[in-house]
This record gives C-alpha cells, structure tokens and sequence, in this order.
C-alpha cells in the first residue's frame, strides 16, 4: 500500500492534529532544537567556536554502574520518543508498514541503507573537517566515556536509539501528519530537514547546517519510496561507525580534532 496522502477536511480534526504535532515536538526535538540554539548562542558569546568542545556521549557520573543506569535511561527515553510517534500514528489509522517500517527486504532497504550511510557519511565528516577548521563548528567529541566493559554496547545501542526516534519522529510521523494537514511534499520537506538541523545546532553552525542536508535528502528518500527502514539503517550505521571510530582513531591521527 502506498504512503498516506489523504488530507483531512475536518476543522476539528486539523485542529487536533496541529496540537498533537505541537505537543509531540515540545516534549521531543523541537524543546531539543531551542535547547541547541540556546547551547550555540552561549558558546558563541564564549569565544570560537573550534576552541571549545562537546560530547555527544558523555559520562554522567564516576561510578560505573550509576554511569551504565544513566546511559540506558537515555537510550530509553529516544525508544519511548519513537514508541510515542509510532502510537499517535496507530491511533489515527496509520500502522507502521504503512510509515515503512513493514518486514525488511535486503534490496529494499539493507542495500540502499548502506548506501545513503556512505552518501550522508563521508562527505558529512568531510563537512565537519571544514567548518571546525573555519570555525563555524565545535570540537565534536562522539564519545567521552570511561574505558567500562559496557562502553562499546551502550554505544552501539545509543546509536541505535538515535536513528529510531529521529527518523520516526523527524520523518515517518511529522511527515506523515503534515500530509494530513495537505501540506505539500516540498514544504513538508523543508519543515522536517529544519527541525533536524535545529536540534543539532549545539554542535555549532556547521553541525547545523549538515543536518538540514542529511534531513533533506532522508525525507526525500522516504517520501519517494514509502520505506523507513534504509534512513533507520543509515542513521544507526553513521552514528555507530562515528562513536567507534572515535575512540579508536582519537589521539592517533593528526587529522581528527
């Protein structure tokens, strides 16, 4: 079955939709992305932006359980994030195949998953490298944890959480839900690749920007093709192949800041 077009005709229920998607956004990434431009405006006021650091996986605390407790509360906060598009989705009539998420197929989804991961990856750390270098980005750490036993899996399972809130939120249920209000493809679009920026912005003007980039061309690839799960396996492998990578390239390339 094809993705959900229809638009809804009701004024009671475009109003219900509109203060759903404000709500979902205020307690997800839209209080995420005013997080992050409040994050830039204060690192901004501190100085350049390439002297000063941030961690995307930082240690909450020096004890190693409290730490792995921390680190897995977060991991479910994203799921809970996604579990919550997924259901509003539900409730209005729209399961999740039919926001792409039906059983995956290697040539659908497997293949160009790695794809769009080595389209959106390697140009996006070569983004990076030039905006740090012209000072239009932080020192972007992927990682600060401790050397625990735990360190790789809760990574690994972050990276994870990552892809599955941003992309169901961020993509299958915002777009879907502006649909419904008969927006159209490319305002849709816009709207989406703007949030993903937003919430990105701590990482700095070029984090930013990046973002909006990737938001762009993820939300195309789903609005052509009806299927979460290639934007879901992007997302995760960038993310695990970016935190991994860190730690085992930091301090032994000259490159990497």
């Amino acid at each position: 079955m094809g993705p959900v077009s229809e638009q809804s005709t009701a004024p009671d229920e475009r109003t219900g939709i509109k203060v759903e998607i404000v709500v979902v956004l205020l307690v997800t990434f839209g209080l995420s992305g005013l997080s992050s431009l409040v994050s830039l405006t204060e690192s901004l006021s501190n100085g350049a932006l390439a002297g000063q650091t941030v961690a995307l996986n930082p240690s909450r605390s020096n004890n190693s359980m409290f730490d792995l407790l921390w680190q897995l509360l977060g991991v479910l906060k994203l799921c809970a994030w996604s579990a919550l598009g997924l259901y509003l989705l539900w409730r209005s009539g729209v399961p999740p195949r039919l926001v792409g998420l039906a059983k995956s197929h290697l040539r659908r989804d497997i293949l160009p998953g790695l794809g769009l991961a080595a389209l959106i990856g390697i140009p996006g750390l070569g983004l990076y490298l030039i905006a740090h270098a012209l000072g239009a980005s932080l020192t972007v750490i992927p990682s600060s944890l401790h050397e625990h036993w735990w360190r790789l899996p809760v990574l690994c399972l972050s990276a994870i959480a990552n892809a599955a809130a941003e992309e169901v939120l961020v993509v299958g249920y915002l777009l879907t839900r502006l649909r419904r209000l008969g927006w159209s493809e490319n305002r849709s679009l816009l709207a989406s690749a703007l949030l993903r920026g937003s919430y990105h912005l701590y990482q700095g003007i070029g984090g930013g920007l990046g973002n909006v980039v990737m938001g762009l061309i993820f939300g195309r690839v789903w609005q052509r093709t009806n299927r979460l799960w290639p934007l879901f396996i992007a997302h995760a492998l960038i993310d695990v192949v970016a935190y991994i990578g860190y730690s085992a390239l930091h301090g032994h390339v000259s490159w990497l800041p």
